[in-house]
Parts: structure tokens; sequence; C-alpha cells
């Protein structure tokens, strides 16, 4: 098994999100979230060093809107994507909108 390189601590939580390389229309799920960065799970990947702007909503309606490298990307069949995690690690660039309640987010799944 692999040594995990990140530092940042990672938290299971699963919220919808809208993402794309100029504007965020495609959707998928964040389904690992850290101070650092997020796992996008989706069928429709971009390969890696893409930047990508990435706007997630909480479950009280806030808004956060963040650029993003992709670090890493596994593609997966559609007709497998339930069984196979398929998806895209992302690296934060900066955040456009929303920094204090991802923050906010993170600091509420420690407990």
């Amino acid at each position: 098994m692999g040594i995990d390189k990140r530092e940042a601590q990672r938290f299971r939580k699963r919220l919808q999100l809208r993402y794309g390389e100029t504007e965020p229309t495609r959707i998928g799920f964040a389904e690992d979230l850290s101070a650092t960065g997020i796992f996008i799970k989706s069928v429709q990947i971009s390969p890696p060093n893409t930047v990508l702007i990435v706007q997630l909503t909480t479950t009280t309606q806030e808004l956060i809107r963040v650029k993003a490298r992709v670090m890493w990307a596994k593609k997966v069949p559609q007709n497998m994507a339930h069984r196979i995690k398929g998806g895209m690690g992302v690296h934060f660039i900066r955040f456009e909108e929303g920094e204090a309640v991802y923050r906010r987010v993170c600091d509420s799944l420690k407990r």
C-alpha cells in the first residue's frame, strides 16, 4: 500500500457541485474535502493540470466558488460508475467566493 502524501486532514462529505473550465456547467459530487482540495466524483473528467472553476452550494444555500487544478483523474465508463469510483482530485488555487463558508464546513466535520 502506498503512503498518502497529502498533509491536510480529509473529511467525508457529499455535496453536489458544478464545475467547468470557463463556467461551472458540468455536474458532479464532492465526496472528500480538505482545506486544500476536494475529490470530484464524476464520469466527465478533465486531464491533469486543467484549471477548473468549481462551484458548491451548501445545504443552507451558501455559495462557494473556487479555482482549482486537476491533480489526477480516473475515467470510469458510465455503466460502471455505480461500482467503481471515478473522478478527479483537485487542488485549490484561489477562492473566488465563500472561503469562510468552506472553512466553516470543514471545521464542522472535524467533530
